[in-house]
């Protein structure tokens, strides 16, 4: 398919700089959370600035506490990242659109996002480390923010904090804030996709077959007990990706569907080649000239995998949950 048309006691002060500052913050335990995370906001606040916080609803109800318990919680908003569910590629949506409305208001803006990885499975963690790795081009040219990325490093692995390092421009250590050393500017380094479970179901086709791909994906999701509401979100997606197969990937494509913890993956494979690695994954405006298909495919499963280049092709796995 081608495209279509550390450890802080507390931080010192910092003014932020021109532009998106993504800044890794790993921290040892709650106290450390509480220390680094406060003082940035105390910070903020100092400069008049607003802050967005994204995070667990138990670091949530943590610092709503605190700051409530301070009086210190006027300016700071909460976003439900329950609400966006477990999929990463609805993440950048949701910031780009409080960060233009703040900035439109004439307000200086800051964020924290730390994600739950607890119980995650190897698609989904992959997809949150490109998440984090997309945020400095998704906004390389957004008014001027700041965003503090906590990182509990007694309960991750090192491969999530080396990976999360050479994301990261910078960091806050030992109360300071600066360059991050383990930053990598370089271009994304994915993981090999999993080979799918057995048994797999494979369907080929070509324009004006999409019916035959529907009634596919309806035969999968009905035979192991999908919910026909989610059933419905997931043929539209499967029938825009598919869309896109037969209209920018040479005609034709091929379908592969299977189970995989919990959840129906269907795997769509084409010649074409996806240049933007952000499509999808930014809000459509009123006024674009297309794009929106893979936009809403993000919107209706819990998550999308997207893998392209031009020697290999496009491949698309959307993830549907079962329970």
């Amino acid at each position: 398919m081608t495209q279509p048309p550390g450890s802080p006691p507390t931080a010192a002060a910092t003014a932020p700089e021109p532009g998106f500052r993504h800044e890794l913050y790993a921290y040892e335990g709650e106290d450390q959370f509480l220390q680094g995370v406060l003082s940035f906001i105390d910070d903020a606040r100092a400069g008049r600035e607003v802050v967005l916080v994204a995070v667990t609803s138990a670091k949530e109800r943590l610092l709503r506490d605190r700051l409530e318990a301070g009086g210190a919680a006027g300016g700071v908003s909460f976003l439900d990242v329950t609400a966006l569910g477990r999929n990463p590629g609805r993440l950048i949506p949701a910031w780009q659109e409080w960060i233009t409305k703040r900035a439109a208001d004439g307000h200086a803006v800051r964020g924290i996002s730390e994600s739950s990885w607890d119980g995650r499975t190897a698609s989904e963690a992959e997809e949150l480390r490109y998440h984090e790795w997309l945020l400095n081009l998704a906004f390389a040219r957004s008014p001027a923010w700041w965003l503090l990325c906590p990182y509990d490093s007694t309960l991750l692995d090192s491969a999530v904090l080396e990976a999360a390092g050479r994301c990261h421009p910078q960091a806050l250590s030992a109360g300071v804030h600066g360059p991050n050393p383990g930053f990598v500017e370089e271009p994304y380094a994915f993981a090999e996709l999993g080979a799918p479970c057995d048994p797999a179901q494979e369907l080929a086709f070509r324009t004006g077959e999409l019916a035959a791909v529907r009634a596919k994906v309806t035969a999968c999701a009905t035979e192991h007990g999908m919910d026909p509401t989610r059933l419905q979100e997931l043929l539209i997606a499967a029938t825009e990706v598919a869309s896109n197969s037969t209209k920018y990937g040479g005609g034709r494509g091929t379908l592969r569907s299977w189970v995989e913890d919990g959840t129906l993956v269907c795997e769509f494979h084409d010649s074409g080649h996806i240049q933007d690695p952000l499509i999808g994954r930014v809000r459509p405006t009123i006024d674009q000239n297309g794009g929106r298909g893979m936009w809403l495919v993000h919107q209706l499963c819990d998550l999308v995998q997207i893998r392209s280049t031009a020697q290999g092709g496009t491949t698309v796995r959307l993830h549907t949950a079962l329970d």
